[in-house]
């Protein structure tokens, strides 16, 4: 089942709000797809997530190519040591994986769609029925906060992903409404994104876990050294998720066999294909972790490919990341199940089982050539050559 072509097409979809943390602000997702064909007339699909240039990950994608046509479909793992070793890419390794995680998913779906199988059997099959995913909050005033819990509640979720590390006192009046809304069942998860120091993330843990019960906290400190983790682990007794850190495939397994957290947050993108994700997630369960499916953006591909294996492993948590209920569309030709409601069953179809509709990619990878990336920064963080802060924001 030989590769007779790879396409790289970057496109650019909106979200309904501003995404903001602090870490980004962003106002939604430019990632590149990649279409595959095969010599019999196969077509797969994969998607490459984006760091911080879309224009890298698709230069990448097109170096790439040359390595991936003209070989079978099946040999992913080799494809993906070759790339690393003679093409090099071992001396790029996180632009390398971004770039290969959306060749390997498109080969994967190829596979799939010629074995007549879904994914997850070919990755050994469901171990669970459905994969719950979490309430995406946006950040707003307490009345607004609630209101939303109260709409999360409504439509069944069980979990509340808000984020941190910016304010506390407004934070702490979000979480406060967030708990009223919810109510004592309803799991309150933090992502800080390493912007806490320790004393920080001390004091506001053992605050915010004795008032509203915190799931779990993400990235409440920098992950370097891992004894910062260590050590809020010894005195608090919130559960710790990690998720910086794990940027290549060996930093995954450092931090995999530490123990440093109780939650390892992840995706195929940091480790470049779905059979590593597949093994470290497998590694992480006979170290004590559970798995949280990560996303920093993403379109139904990702999603379809991230369910898929949230399927297999046995250490797969409740509230799974997604970005699926901010996307104003997608690239797919129906709806996944994520952008209405907290979980996804079985999916059934042969490869990734969902289908793309090639006029919305034709029409967003035009916005994406007009417009370019979304930037993921603040405009407070721009500062002329002046010296003097550039404050206006469109």
């Amino acid at each position: 089942m030989k590769i007779v072509k790879l396409e790289a097409i970057p496109v650019r979809i909106p979200y309904k709000r501003v995404e903001a943390s602090s870490l980004i602000a962003r106002g939604g997702v430019c990632d590149v797809l990649v279409k595959v064909t095969t010599e019999d007339g196969l077509v797969g699909w994969g998607e490459c997530t984006r760091a911080a240039d879309t224009a890298g990950i698709e230069s990448a994608v097109n170096v790439m190519a040359p390595l991936v046509t003209g070989r079978s479909a099946w040999d992913k793992e080799q494809i993906h040591r070759d790339l690393a070793i003679p093409a090099l890419w071992a001396f790029q390794p996180m632009t390398g994986n971004f770039a290969y995680a959306g060749i390997d998913m498109a080969l994967w779906d190829v596979c799939g769609k010629a074995a007549k199988q879904p994914l997850y059997r070919l990755f050994g099959g469901a171990v669970r029925e459905e994969v719950d995913y979490f309430y995406y909050m946006e950040w707003g005033t307490p009345a607004e906060v609630a209101r939303q819990g109260r709409d999360g509640r409504k439509r069944g979720y069980s979990c509340y992903y808000i984020k941190a590390g910016v304010d506390e006192r407004r934070e702490e009046a979000m979480l406060e409404a967030l708990r009223d809304s919810i109510g004592p069942e309803g799991r309150i998860r933090i992502d800080v994104n390493q912007a806490w120091d320790r004393p920080t993330a001390l004091r506001l843990l053992k605050r915010w876990h004795e008032k509203f019960i915190i799931d779990f906290a993400e990235a409440p400190v920098r992950i370097d050294p891992i004894e910062n983790n260590l050590e809020l682990m010894k005195i608090l007794d919130v559960p710790i998720c990690v998720n910086e850190g794990l940027w290549r495939e060996a930093d995954a397994w450092r931090i995999i066999k530490s123990r440093c957290g109780h939650y390892l947050c992840l995706s195929q993108y940091w480790v470049g294909s779905l059979a590593r994700w597949h093994m470290l997630s497998h590694a992480a369960h006979q170290e004590g972790w559970l798995v949280c499916k990560h996303t920093h953006g993403e379109y139904g591909l990702a999603a379809a490919a991230g369910q898929h294996i949230m399927l297999t492993i046995p250490n797969a948590c409740m509230g799974h990341q997604q970005t699926a209920q901010l996307m104003e569309d997608d690239i797919l030709s129906e709806r996944i199940p994520i952008i209405d409601k907290p979980r996804w069953g079985r999916i059934e179809k042969p490869g990734l089982g969902v289908e793309v509709d090639e006029d919305k990619v034709a029409k967003y990878h035009a916005a994406y050539r007009k417009h370019g990336d979304y930037r993921t920064y603040s405009d407070k963080l721009v500062v002329p050559v002046t010296g003097k802060a550039k404050s206006k924001r469109k």
